[in-house]
C-alpha cells in the first residue's frame, strides 16, 4: 500500500473539517476523492501534503508512520499536489515556478535562468500546453495556471500525485490532457488522487472512489461497482430525484445594453443586451472573450471603442467604483485572488461593498454587521463558525457563497456571474442555480459565463456565443451543445 489514513480527525475553531477521515491508495491507481464542498476533501489532502496537522488518527507512508511537517517534507517523500486555486509566485516566469525550490544553477550557486527556461520550454512542449516559459505567471488566466502547477509537480517527480479540481477552468482539449498525463503517470506505477466534482470526468479515470460526507468517509470501493445516482446519494446523504431546470419567466425592460464594445487584440465590437427577469448564457471555449467581456463592463479593462447603456441610458464606467455605483456586481472567476479579502472575516467580506448601508455618521454599526452576515450565513447556508472565521479558512464552495452574498447586501439590478459554479459540488451547485433564478425572478439581470455547456442548457433563457472576441451567435435555451459548439469552435458562419 503506498498510502493509508485511519481515522483522521481536524478542527479548525468551533468547524470540525474532518471526523472519520479515512482512505488507502495503492500505487498505480488513481483513486477518486469526492464529497460535497465542506465534506472535507481538500481537508485531508492538506494533511497528506504537509500543509495541515491532523488533531488525531494515523497516516502511514508506505507502510510506515509519517507526519509531514510542512510541503517541503512531504515533497521530499515523493507526494505533490495541483491545488484548485493557484498558489504559484505571480512575479516569476512560468519556469522559474515550475522549477521554484529546486532551482537549476550555475558555479557558485548562480541561479540559470536560461536553463530552466530551456527545460521547462521541453517540458511544455512534450505534453503540449498552450504556455511559454519566460512568460509571468501573473499575466495568466486561471487555466494556464492550472497547467503550470501539472508542469510543475511533474518536473519535481513523485510517487503521489493529488490533483484538487486540476480541470474546473481547462477546456475540452486541455482536460482531455490531463486525463492523458493521468493515464501516463498510473502507468509508470504512481499513485493518483484525484479530486473532481465533474461527475462526467470519474469513469475516464477512475480506478477506485473514496466519498467523504460531513467529515467523514461513507464509502470506499471500485468506481466500477457505482452508479452515477448512487455516488451522488452517498455524497449528499439524499436522493436528487431531478435535474434543475429553470422555468424561464417573461423578461422585462432592458437594464444594460452594449454597443461594439472594443479593446484591441481582446474584444472585436460586442454588442448585447441584458433584461429583467432574464438570464443569458455567455459560452465559448477559454479564450474567447468571456471572462474579458466581463472585467469591461465593470471598469476593471478599459476600452477602446463601443459604448455601455444602463437603464438605457449610456455611462462611462472607468473603474469597479464606477460600475457598482451603476448597479453592476461581477462574481469573479478567480474567486481568491479578485473576489474575497481572505484574511478578513466573512462578516467584512459580505458587507465590504455596501458599508453606507450599516453605517451611522461614518461609523460602523457593528451590531448591524453582525444581523446581515446572520442572515446571508443563514439564507446562502454558508458552513462556518462564526461570521468572524476568515474567508480564506472555509472550503471552496462556501467562500464562493461569500462572494455571492457580497453583491446580493449590495442590492445590485445586473449580476455578471464568471463561472459560478466552478469548484462547487452538485448540491451546491442547484443551490447557486436557484439563487441566480431568485435574483432573475426578483427584476434583476443576469450574465452567467460558463464552460459547462450542459449548465446554460440548464439556466439559461437565451445563450449567446463567442469566439475570438465577438460575439457569433445568439440561441434560444433549449438549444444542443452540439450548436452552442457549432459556433464556439469553428469559423463563423452566419450572423446572429
Amino acid at each position: 500500500m503506498l498510502l493509508e489514513l485511519s481515522g483522521i480527525r481536524k478542527q479548525f475553531g468551533g468547524v470540525t473539517a474532518l471526523r472519520d477521515g479515512n482512505l488507502s491508495v495503492l500505487p498505480g491507481e488513481v483513486h477518486l476523492l469526492l464529497g460535497e464542498n465542506g465534506a472535507g476533501k481538500s481537508t485531508l489532502m492538506k494533511i497528506v501534503a504537509g500543509m495541515e496537522r491532523p488533531d488525531s488518527g494515523r497516516m502511514l507512508w508506505h507502510g510506515r508512520d509519517a507526519a509531514f511537517r510542512n510541503p517541503a517534507e512531504a515533497a521530499a517523500a515523493g507526494i505533490a499536489m495541483v491545488h484548485q486555486e493557484s498558489l504559484l509566485a505571480p512575479h516569476l516566469s512560468v519556469a522559474e515556478n515550475i522549477f521554484l525550490g529546486r532551482e537549476e544553477r550555475q558555479p557558485f550557486g548562480w541561479v540559470s535562468r536560461l536553463r530552466m527556461i530551456e527545460k521547462a520550454s521541453r517540458l511544455i512542449a512534450e505534453h503540449h500546453f498552450p504556455l511559454e516559459a519566460h512568460r509571468p505567471v501573473g499575466q495568466l488566466s486561471p487555466a494556464a495556471k492550472q497547467l503550470v502547477g501539472i508542469c510543475r509537480a511533474i518536473q519535481h517527480g513523485s510517487s503521489l500525485l493529488i490533483f484538487d479540481e486540476p480541470t474546473s477552468s481547462l477546456s475540452g482539449t486541455e482536460t482531455a490532457e490531463v486525463f492523458r498525463i493521468v493515464r501516463t503517470l498510473r502507468q509508470r506505477g504512481m499513485g493518483v488522487i484525484y479530486i473532481t466534482h465533474r461527475l462526467e470526468e470519474l469513469r475516464a479515470i477512475g480506478d477506485r472512489v473514496t466519498i467523504l460526507r460531513d467529515g467523514a468517509t461513507v464509502h470506499t470501493g471500485p468506481l466500477a461497482d457505482l452508479s452515477t445516482d448512487h455516488i451522488i446519494q452517498h455524497m449528499v446523504g439524499r436522493e436528487l430525484v431531478s435535474i434543475y431546470q429553470r422555468e424561464p419567466v417573461a423578461p422585462g425592460p432592458e437594464l444594460l445594453r452594449l454597443e461594439g464594445l472594443t479593446r484591441r487584440g481582446v474584444l472585436r465590437e460586442v454588442s448585447l443586451s441584458l433584461r429583467a427577469c432574464e438570464i443569458v448564457g455567455l459560452a465559448g471555449l477559454i479564450g474567447a472573450g468571456r471572462t474579458e467581456t466581463c472585467r469591461a463592463i465593470f471598469g476593471v479593462d478599459p476600452i477602446d471603442a463601443g459604448t455601455i447603456f444602463v437603464d438605457g441610458r449610456a455611462v462611462r464606467i472607468r473603474s469597479p467604483r464606477e460600475a457598482v455605483a451603476a448597479g453592476i456586481a461581477l462574481v469573479t472567476e478567480d474567486r481568491q485572488k479578485s473576489g474575497l479579502a481572505l484574511r478578513l472575516p466573512i462578516a467584512y467580506n459580505i458587507t465590504m461593498a455596501n458599508l453606507r448601508a450599516i453605517s451611522h455618521f461614518g461609523l460602523l454599526n457593528v451590531r448591524a454587521q453582525s444581523r446581515v452576515t446572520a442572515e446571508y450565513i443563514a439564507r446562502l447556508r454558508i458552513r462556518a463558525s462564526s461570521g468572524m472565521q476568515a474567508a480564506g479558512r472555509l472550503s471552496g464552495g462556501n467562500q464562493q457563497k461569500v462572494a455571492i452574498a457580497k453583491w446580493l447586501f449590495r442590492c445590485a439590478r445586473v449580476f455578471l456571474f464568471d463561472e459560478p459554479t466552478r469548484g462547487i459540488d452538485v448540491g451546491a451547485k442547484v443551490e447557486v442555480f436557484e439563487l441566480m433564478d431568485g435574483l432573475a425572478r426578483s427584476g434583476a439581470a443576469v450574465l452567467m459565463v460558463s464552460s459547462e455547456m450542459q449548465e446554460l442548457l440548464q439556466v439559461a433563457d437565451r445563450i449567446l456565443v463567442m469566439r475570438q472576441g465577438c460575439i457569433t451567435a445568439e440561441l434560444p435555451g433549449r438549444t444542443t451543445q452540439e450548436e452552442i459548439m457549432r459556433y464556439a469552435a469553428l469559423q463563423q458562419e452566419a450572423a446572429r
